[in-house]
């Protein structure tokens, strides 16, 4: 079967369909939930857009209550091949060269939101799924594109799903890299509220204000902050740029009625790995914390910045680990906020496949003058190197590359480790820069196409 002309053949309808899906800014949006739009209009938009796209193909599909849903394959068993993937999406951020949500195409490459992480490959894995179906190879198993709507934030979709439906035998999601992602670090969203007590002098400086971030699994991009003063500061431009140009950051401020305004662009990148990119809340910390600030907020913004300045493994917290099978623990500061003299960060951990999470649990407890309010917990996931579903997709991935199937770990979370036998599988190559969560997110159009042939054979592979 020669499946990349079968990809060939549909190549203007899958980029059609994928730059349509890319089209819909499918962000949690909790402001228009409703019984059946759980996540907000927009992913409900994008969901019923893809089970409408399995409908119209000639697939049977299901709606759980606008949390998850199937689009399926039938074979003629009762067992079940799993693709899952997801419509949600991370907030677009600040500083892109086109519209976040235009799926622009240039230079061979559609630009949007989502075009890497997970509607782009999500398309390759339905046009593969449809490739099966038209050529009307016999299967044996069952095969559903699992969809949730929910990835980006709490798995609630996932935990909807699994508690009216079948699990899978076997499956993979397609929303990491290749060859094959076989494990995969725990991951932890904790959440610390400030609650250091300490009075505030009615002389000097006062942090008023100072948010940054939106998600656990992003690294901040944006930092703002505003101090009241008593007049105006010294040398402040001088002492502002300066810290900036050594942080290798842009930024500006503003001075109104006794208060100056501060703000600072970083850099986003995925939390599994914060060097990708620049936190600018620990950035504009490191600054406010070289003021002469009085009360909670002095506390406050001393502690991210001895605490979580540069140090994205936990030493400081003496936390950090290490393992041959995934490498190093990270630690994330996704979420600053700070208003009215109430505090809170919120942070994302992603642990070795040994690794402890009480261990790491307990490292943030320690933390004076912070206590310990949110602490969720997935659990490292890991398939045998010898496993059925590792051998048959290592084959798939060489015939198709000719290249030589590596098994890889992630700091990622996929929908893979909701699965017993779930590997991530595509749609990254080797050597491809990743872009998943950070401006000017794309997907290569040559990359989509390759990926596309290899999910239809192995998902024959898997079923037949």
């Amino acid at each position: 079967m020669n499946w990349k002309q079968e990809v060939e053949a549909r190549k203007d309808d899958l980029i059609n369909d994928a730059r349509a899906y890319l089209q819909i800014k499918s962000v949690l949006d909790e402001t228009t939930k409703s019984d059946y739009a759980p996540f907000g209009k927009g992913i409900n938009d994008a969901f019923n857009h893809l089970l409408q796209l399995g409908e119209d193909s000639g697939f049977q599909v299901k709606n759980l209550d606008g949390y998850a849903g199937h689009i399926e394959l039938p074979g003629s068993g009762e067992e079940i091949v799993g693709v899952l993937c997801h419509v949600d999406v991370v907030p677009e951020g600040d500083g892109w060269s086109s519209d976040p949500y235009g799926a622009e195409i240039r230079d061979g490459r559609i630009y949007a939101r989502g075009a890497l992480d997970d509607k782009g490959p999500t398309i390759a894995a339905f046009y593969a799924m449809k490739i099966v179906k038209e050529l009307g190879l016999p299967l044996k198993k069952n095969v559903r594109m699992i969809i949730g709507t929910d990835e980006e934030s709490d798995w609630r979709c996932v935990e909807h799903y699994f508690k009216h439906e079948k699990m899978p035998t076997v499956g993979f999601a397609p929303d990491a890299d290749f060859p094959i992602i076989y494990a995969e670090k725990g991951i932890i969203d904790l959440k610390l509220k400030h609650t250091a007590d300490i009075k505030d002098e009615s002389h000097g400086m006062k942090l008023k204000s100072f948010h940054a971030g939106r998600r656990f699994n992003m690294v901040p991009d944006l930092a703002e902050a505003t101090v009241i003063v008593n007049e105006e500061i010294a040398d402040i431009n001088k002492l502002f740029t300066d810290f900036l140009t050594k942080a290798n950051v842009s930024g500006e401020y503003k001075y109104l009625n006794n208060e100056y305004m501060f703000s600072v662009k970083g850099k986003s990148a995925h939390a599994m790995e914060p060097n990708n990119g620049v936190n600018a809340g620990i950035v504009l910390a490191s600054f406010l914390h070289t003021l002469q600030i009085n009360g909670k907020g002095a506390h406050f913004v001393s502690t991210i910045d001895q605490i979580f300045k540069d140090d994205t493994r936990g030493e400081k917290l003496q936390i950090a680990f290490s393992d041959d099978i995934s490498g190093d623990l990270t630690v994330n500061l996704g979420i600053i906020s700070f208003e009215d003299e109430a505090g809170e960060i919120g942070i994302n951990i992603r642990y070795p496949v040994t690794g402890n999470a009480d261990k790491v649990k307990a490292g943030f407890e320690q933390i004076d003058g912070f206590e310990l309010n949110l602490f969720n917990d997935s659990k490292p996931h890991h398939v045998d190197e010898k496993h059925p579903l590792i051998k048959t997709l290592q084959r798939v991935y060489e015939e198709q590359t000719g290249e030589k199937a590596e098994l890889i770990a992630i700091g990622g979370g996929t929908y893979a480790r909701s699965l017993d036998a779930g590997v991530a599988f595509g749609p990254l190559f080797p050597g491809r820069p990743d872009v998943a969560h950070q401006k000017d997110e794309y997907i290569e159009i040559e990359d989509l196409l390759k990926a596309t042939a290899i999910y239809a054979q192995a998902i024959y592979e898997l079923a037949k």
